[in-house]
């Protein structure tokens, strides 16, 4: 063996390669196994989900006219309110879960009018919180209101004509002791409503608008705050 076949030697003991920059190939196996277990984290969750909203219905409609006796009937010209109606499921994980108590609804409504007080809309917020949810049910309602005053307040003194041109986007999501469940936007995906201030005050739940004695046996029950 001569001195060049010494000199040699290590090259044809190592044919291959070595990557110049390993690190960055050990990093592109983690951040692709990564991916790949946050996938099958919000399959399983998404399995496991036990709430549903299936749909955000918003609409247009007027006061109730109401007939009743022993009192003067006042004379009044029935106004605008914006209803946002949601359906959703609830199939319990346990069996024997028949019923659910104290499962709260936020609502996340935004509005197109933009302003000086509202550069991106106003974000109106309320929450309603509803008992004796049966199980096993496919089409749950419930539903918030926006009163006449309110929207005039908000669109400078005219109720727009139909929710279309009144709302840039809906959100609602289900919230069980202390864990959201459940969301879904009208429009939009994902929590879009945490980067708006929130105003407070002015959805109600139908207990609190002229629509409370109507419909009883179609909208879940709310609990009395």
């Amino acid at each position: 063996m001569g001195i060049s076949d010494v000199i040699d030697a290590p090259k044809k003991m190592h044919p291959f390669k070595i990557s110049p920059n390993p690190l960055r190939a050990v990093h592109s196996v983690l951040m692709a196994s990564a991916m790949l277990l946050c996938s099958i984290v919000l399959l399983h969750a998404q399995a496991n989900t036990e709430f549903a909203i299936t749909k955000i219905e918003p609409q247009i409609v007027t006061t109730p006219a109401i007939s009743y006796s022993g009192a003067t009937q006042k004379a009044s010209r029935p106004k605008s309110w914006m209803e946002v109606e949601v359906t959703f499921t609830w199939v319990p994980r346990t069996p024997t879960e028949k019923f659910s108590d104290d499962v709260t609804f936020n609502y996340y409504v935004l509005l197109s009018n933009k302003s000086v007080a509202f550069p991106q809309g106003a974000l109106l917020t309320g929450q309603v919180t509803h008992t004796s949810l049966p199980a096993k049910q496919n089409d749950l309602k419930t539903v918030m209101y926006l009163s006449p005053r309110s929207m005039e307040r908000f669109f400078d003194g005219k109720i727009p004509a139909s929710a279309a041109s009144a709302i840039v986007d809906i959100g609602v999501t289900i919230t069980r002791q202390g864990q959201v469940v459940a969301e879904k936007s009208l429009k939009g995906t994902g929590q879009w409503w945490p980067q708006y201030q929130q105003t407070v005050g002015y959805l109600l739940n139908k207990t609190e608008t002229p629509f409370a004695p109507l419909n009883s046996d179609y909208y879940e029950a709310v609990k009395k705050q």
